[in-house]
């Protein structure tokens, strides 16, 4: 994993990943990052005519855009998987954000396993905008966002080929998933300058059950100080099992 970069005029920073997202967000000093969650999912297309308007009426640039969160209708396969990134980024490269490089917008893309949408939508986003003020203890720090992470290194020619404990959907094989998991969140918050004391929320993606290991490898950790919130959702990639997401935010809503 690479050291953070700085997203120029967009006011944040963020963890190098693969093309398809960056690994994690930071606010720079000086700025917050806000969550903004749809009511209802929000097919790609509108959803970023939907992000672009609020984010421009905040008086916030589109560089500023810096985490989304998407679901979609099933499990991809990898060439699925590519394909499906290519059109999503376009959007990002005609919005600047690649002007770096890379892609520095962190990302979750889950798919309900009930009650899904019908195709690739959003869930919610966030950007980061100046902060007026610095009122309180939890205003000062800095907030974040990392991305989702399945069971399974980043960057792999086949994802659900290279997983953890590949088709062990046991008890212990989902523990050994969520192990390796948690401590990818943790080695992508030590680069943010967070741990799990700094979170605000943890989201858990999975159809198979985890409260055999939850006081054990959960929250032993510290990584439920807030709860946990179990969204019955698989991974993007068909394979994979168990998936994770944090945050450290003070500014969320919901429109």
């Amino acid at each position: 994993m690479k050291p953070t970069k700085e997203m120029s005029g967009g006011g944040y920073l963020y963890v190098p990943g693969v093309f398809q997202y960056s690994c994690g967000v930071a606010a720079l000093p000086g700025n917050k990052i806000e969550r903004v969650r749809f009511s209802e999912p929000i097919p790609m297309e509108e959803g970023f005519r939907r992000v672009a308007e609020v984010i421009q009426a905040a008086g916030q640039p589109l560089k500023s855009f810096c985490a989304c969160e998407l679901r979609s209708p099933a499990p991809f396969d990898d060439a699925e998987f590519k394909s499906f990134n290519k059109t999503y980024v376009g959007t990002l490269k005609d919005w600047g954000l690649f002007e770096q490089g890379d892609n520095p917008v962190a990302r979750s893309n889950v798919c309900p396993e009930l009650n899904g949408p019908t195709e690739p939508s959003f869930h919610s986003f966030a950007f980061a905008r100046q902060s007026s003020s610095l009122t309180s203890k939890m205003s000062e720090r800095r907030s974040f966002i990392v991305s989702g992470s399945a069971e399974v290194p980043e960057g792999t020619a086949s994802y659900g080929g290279n997983a953890i404990a590949a088709g062990n959907t046991s008890a212990e094989g989902i523990r050994a998933k969520a192990r390796w998991v948690l401590e990818e969140m943790e080695r992508r918050m030590l680069l943010l300058g967070a741990t799990w004391q700094d979170t605000t929320a943890v989201q858990i993606y999975s159809v198979f059950d985890f409260h055999s290991f939850l006081a054990e490898e959960i929250v032993v950790r510290g990584a439920a100080r807030n709860g946990v919130t179990w969204h019955f959702n698989r991974p993007p990639l068909t394979g994979l099992d168990y998936e994770m997401d944090c945050r450290g935010i003070s500014i969320e809503r919901v429109i």
